[in-house]
């Protein structure tokens, strides 16, 4: 029997990659075992001497985990890309946001700001000081430790506004999305998998990354709140 294809991501694609590993495992009868953690965290385990066979990360981690000698050298591939999104609580006072200024005045009116450790947390913090009004509104946001989705703080009331990309707040219960982020100010994160130096299934893991940025994979993805890369 074929060794599992064990494998580490962030929580962004988690989703994403249950549907599709099963998909896989169906198709080719290898065991996929994929770990799913904050993308800091996974970076670190790898990073630590952890043992695993592939890694979906945000791609600007995945260059520097490459770089480090970690990954394979030129196994990485484009996996998807996630745009952000805002949620509200259910049946909370849903903000129109037509535009970046309409944007900035629903956070200005927020009495809590909820945002991610990953690339989504960078893109609203950097927006925040874009707009001159990251002192204002200091106190009142909301940071998810790694791992934690940003719906969760929301559902609970901890955050009246929450950002995050789109992928993590499908399903999320007692939450609703008000939608994307206005095209001027969006945020889309490029996630690229490739293959562990420490491998102990390298063809395996090859094998998986072909399945997972093939065609075949495509309708998941977007059903997910994501595209394909």
């Amino acid at each position: 029997m074929a060794a599992t294809i064990t494998g580490i991501s962030s929580m962004a694609t988690r989703q994403i990659l249950t549907e599709l590993t099963v998909a896989f495992q169906e198709r080719t009868g290898q065991l996929v075992a994929i770990e799913s953690i904050g993308g800091v965290d996974a970076a670190k385990r790898l990073r630590a001497g952890e043992t695993f066979d592939i890694v979906v990360l945000a791609d600007d981690a995945m260059k520097q985990l490459e770089a480090d000698r970690f990954l394979v050298a030129g196994s990485c591939a484009g996996f998807a890309r996630s745009g952000m999104a805002v949620a509200i609580r259910t049946q909370a006072r849903r903000p129109d946001l037509p535009n970046e200024e309409a944007l900035k005045s629903a956070v200005l009116g927020a009495r809590s700001i909820g945002y991610s450790t990953g690339p989504s947390g960078t893109h609203i913090i950097n927006l925040l000081k874009k707009w001159g009004i990251d002192q204002i509104v200091s106190g009142r946001l909301v940071k998810a430790s790694p791992g934690v989705p940003v719906g969760s703080l929301v559902a609970s009331g901890e955050a009246e506004l929450g950002f995050q990309q789109l992928s993590e707040f499908l399903d999320v219960p007692g939450i609703e999305i008000v939608g994307p982020l206005p095209p001027e100010v969006q945020s889309a994160t490029l996630f690229t998998c490739g293959v562990c130096a420490r491998t102990e299934n390298e063809s395996g893991a090859r094998e998986l990354i072909q399945f997972l940025t093939s065609s075949e994979a495509d309708a998941s993805k977007r059903h997910r709140g994501m595209e394909p890369a």
